[in-house]
């Protein structure tokens, strides 16, 4: 379920887990990682003794996570005895639809991907770089699970990360491709959003629910289609991943963004990082919503 492909729906999970912000960081600053980072983080794995008991705990927290295929058994049926609809509700706002071990496919298989030599089942990693990519896992589940994990596991597991972190050179800015300019100003305003914004984004996102669900899919998906051919599938990755932190706020509230909300700034993000590539009708229909409560002053 989780991929570079399917940032937006990783997006979707991320800005919704109260650990979404932190597990997004870990993910770009693995984005920009070379073959000399390699040993620094290799070097800051625990040992797996130790590793072997934190992620026996990992497991049984990955177990109590609500997962959206999971929902109907939780709080009982409506209208019986013990029925809790505002914990259904709740549940249903949080709920990832991907899991833990989706995010390690993705981190393993797709960020890390050009560590990997061979193809299909006889792809393989040095040594440094399985470990290099385990600290970024150990790391990624911690934030991820930060709700179910105890505080002790957390730190453990990202020990290893927090101590390579401090001993990796310097890192140049995200750039966000031909329109990164535009991006990043989407991104800030996003991240000073007013309430009364909030407000109008909320409506936007009814209205779109309601009355042209079908033809903003539609749109996504050339934006991503348009990503993919272009090559700018990690830089369309990168900023669904921006989004989730700057969304990290309470004025637009995780309900209102699992209702559509963190779909309308998704696609126009997506669609700003590919404008050059998309037809009129298209960055339109991603782009309008968004101009009509932020103003056009960011679309540079």
């Amino acid at each position: 379920m989780y991929s570079l492909v399917s940032a937006p729906v990783l997006g979707f999970d991320l800005t919704r887990l109260v650990g979404g912000p932190a597990t997004a960081e870990v993910l770009l600053r693995a984005m920009r990682l070379g073959t000399k980072d390699l040993p620094v983080l290799a070097e800051s794995l625990p040992d797996d003794s130790i590793r072997a008991e934190l992620w026996l705990q990992v497991e049984e927290a990955a177990a109590r996570l609500p997962n959206i295929g999971a929902i109907g058994g939780i709080g009982g049926s409506a209208g019986t005895a013990g029925y809790d609809a505002a914990r259904v509700l709740d549940t249903v706002q949080r709920a990832p639809i991907g899991t833990v071990d989706g995010l390690l496919r993705c981190i393993r298989h797709d960020v890390m991907r050009w560590t990997w030599t061979g193809e299909g089942p006889s792809a393989r990693q040095t040594e440094e770089a399985s470990h290099a990519t385990a600290v970024l896992c150990d790391a990624a589940v911690a934030s991820y699970l930060r709700e179910v994990l105890p505080v002790d596991t957390r730190r453990r597991l990202g020990a290893g990360w927090v101590a390579a972190a401090r001993r990796l050179p310097p890192i140049n800015p995200i750039d966000l491709g031909p329109h990164h300019l535009a991006a990043t100003a989407l991104l800030e305003k996003v991240r000073s959003v007013r309430p009364d914004q909030a407000r109008r984004f909320v409506q936007s996102s009814d209205d779109s629910r309601k009355n042209e669900a079908t033809v903003w899919s539609a749109a996504v998906h050339s934006a991503s289609w348009a990503a993919y051919l272009s090559d700018r599938i990690r830089t369309a990755a990168a900023g669904q991943l921006l989004l989730v932190q700057a969304l990290d706020h309470d004025v637009i509230t995780v309900g209102e963004r699992a209702g559509g909300v963190w779909n309308l700034l998704s696609g126009a993000v997506q669609a700003v990082i590919v404008r050059d590539l998309l037809d009129a009708a298209t960055a339109h229909r991603l782009l309008a919503p968004v101009i009509a409560v932020l103003g056009p002053s960011w679309l540079t």
